[in-house]
C-alpha cells in the first residue's frame, strides 16, 4: 500500500508541474509570438514557433500522465495511452509544415532585408530566457520519467533558441546588421526539424509497437533466462502501451511447473525492479514437452 501511495502521489506531482509547465510555456510563446509580429524579428517568430512545439511536447506528457490514471474499458483493455502517440504524429507534421514557412520567409528576408526593432527584440527574448529557465527548474524537480526527460529536453532546446534571439536583438541595436535576424531564425529552424522529427520517430516507432529506445531485446531475455528455474525464454515481445507504460509477454520453459509460482514472482520482480515494466503476461511451459518438440522430425 505505501508503494501505490507513493507511485500516485509521484504522478499527481508529475502531472502539476508539467500543467504549470505547459501554461507558462505556451503562455510565452503567444507573447513572444506578437513581440515578434510588433518588432518585425523573423527570429522572434520561429523561437515562438519552437516554443509553441515544445508546449505541445509538454501537453503530451501531461496528456500521458492523465491516460495512465485513466481505467482500462471493455472497449480499450489496455486503457487510452496510445491517444498521446497519435497527438504526437500530428503535431509533428504540423510542425514541420510550419519550418518550411519559416525557412521561406527566412531566405526572402534575406534578399530583401526587413526593419527590426532590436531593442524589443532584445528584451522579449531576455524574458523568454527567464521563462524556459524556469520551466527547466519545474520539471527538473518533477518524477523522473521518459515523458518529464524528454520534455526537459525539449525545453533546453527552447533555451538555446531564446539566447539566438537576444543575440539577434542585441546585434542589430548595436550595429544594425539586419541579416543576422534572418540567419538565426534559420538556425532556430533547424532546432524545431529536429526536435519534430525526434517526435515523429518516437510516435511512429511506439504506435509500430516496437520495442522502447531504453531497453534491448535481448538483454531483457538474457537476464529472465537467468532466474534461477528458468531453463529459456522465447517468443518475448516487449512494446509501449504509452509513453510511459510498457507491456511484456513471453513463453518460459521451467524446470518444474509445481515452483511455477516462486519462479513467475521473480520474474515480475526482475522486469519491474530492473527494466521497470510492470505489465507482465508469462505463459510457462515444461521442459520435456519442448525437448519433445525439439526432437520430433519434420
Amino acid at each position: 500500500m505505501a508503494h501505490e501511495h507513493s507511485h500516485s502521489h509521484s504522478h499527481a506531482r508529475s502531472k502539476s508541474y508539467l500543467g504549470a509547465a505547459v501554461a507558462l510555456t505556451l503562455g510565452y510563446a503567444l507573447v513572444e509570438a506578437f513581440g515578434g509580429w510588433w518588432s518585425g524579428s523573423l527570429a522572434l517568430l520561429a523561437d515562438a514557433g519552437h516554443m509553441a512545439t515544445d508546449g505541445a511536447a509538454l501537453g503530451l506528457a501531461a496528456l500521458a500522465a492523465w491516460a495512465a490514471r485513466r481505467p482500462a474499458s471493455m472497449r480499450h483493455s489496455f486503457g487510452l495511452g496510445r491517444a498521446e502517440m497519435f497527438a504526437a504524429l500530428a503535431n509533428s507534421l504540423v510542425m514541420l509544415a510550419v519550418v518550411a514557412l519559416l525557412a521561406f520567409e527566412a531566405f526572402a528576408r534575406l534578399e530583401h532585408p526587413v526593419a527590426v526593432r532590436g531593442v524589443a527584440v532584445s528584451a522579449v527574448a531576455a524574458a523568454g530566457l527567464a521563462i524556459n529557465l524556469l520551466v527547466a527548474r519545474l520539471l527538473s524537480g518533477g518524477a523522473r520519467n521518459m515523458n518529464t526527460r524528454g520534455a526537459l529536453l525539449h525545453v533546453l532546446g527552447d533555451i538555446l533558441g531564446s539566447v539566438a534571439a537576444l543575440v539577434s536583438g542585441l546585434v542589430i541595436a548595436t550595429t544594425g546588421w539586419m541579416p543576422i535576424d534572418p540567419l538565426l531564425s534559420l538556425f532556430i529552424s533547424a532546432l524545431l526539424v529536429v526536435s519534430s522529427l525526434r517526435l515523429l520517430r518516437d510516435a511512429v516507432h511506439a504506435l509500430m509497437e516496437g520495442v522502447p529506445p531504453e531497453l534491448s531485446l535481448p538483454e531483457v531475455g538474457t537476464a529472465m533466462a537467468a532466474v534461477p528455474g528458468v531453463v529459456s525464454v522465447h517468443d518475448l515481445h516487449i512494446w509501449m502501451l504509452s509513453g510511459e507504460r510498457v507491456s511484456l509477454s513471453a513463453h518460459v520453459v521451467v524446470e518444474d511447473l509445481a515452483r511455477w509460482e516462486d519462479t513467475l514472482a521473480a520474474l515480475q520482480h526482475l522486469a519491474v525492479a530492473r527494466f521497470r515494466i510492470e505489465h507482465v503476461t508469462l505463459q510457462p511451459e515444461p521442459q520435456r514437452r519442448v525437448l519433445r518438440r525439439i526432437d520430433a522430425p519434420g
